[in-house]
């Protein structure tokens, strides 16, 4: 069922998210900065689902359903896509694999890409 309501929660989430990330860049914290910035990403995605009447059942799922029904008909911009996979595979390095810690540089280009999808979606839900 199509909820505006949760729509509006998820994407107040994402801006949670986002500050929390910051944060965690704030005093180097940069793994937990990226996971905080992916964090903030899904849920802007999420927002959409939402807003349509579905609920994802997997991180790589919610790209694919964004680019079906959002960049194919040219609604979204496919970079938004693009970062949403890219950092989704990162979060999945930074929490899973032993050898891999971020960096301050992937921990500035998480937040500033978390910006912008946030700021892509959010226009989608106006």
């Amino acid at each position: 069922m199509p909820s505006k309501e949760k729509a509006a929660k998820s994407i107040d989430k994402a801006r949670k998210w986002l500050d929390e990330a910051k944060k965690n860049r704030k005093f180097e914290l940069f793994d937990s900065c990226l996971v905080s910035a992916y964090s903030a990403m899904f849920h802007a995605a999420r927002s959409l689902l939402f807003r349509d009447g579905f609920r994802e059942k997997s991180h790589y799922c919610l790209a694919r359903y964004l680019e079906e029904k959002y960049v194919d008909p040219g609604k979204l911009e496919r970079t938004v896509v693009d970062l949403l996979d890219r950092f989704r595979e990162l979060r999945h390095e930074d929490l899973y694999e032993l050898d891999f810690s971020a960096i301050e540089e992937d921990a500035d280009e998480a937040i500033q890409n978390a910006e912008t999808v946030i700021t892509s979606i959010a226009k989608l839900l106006q």
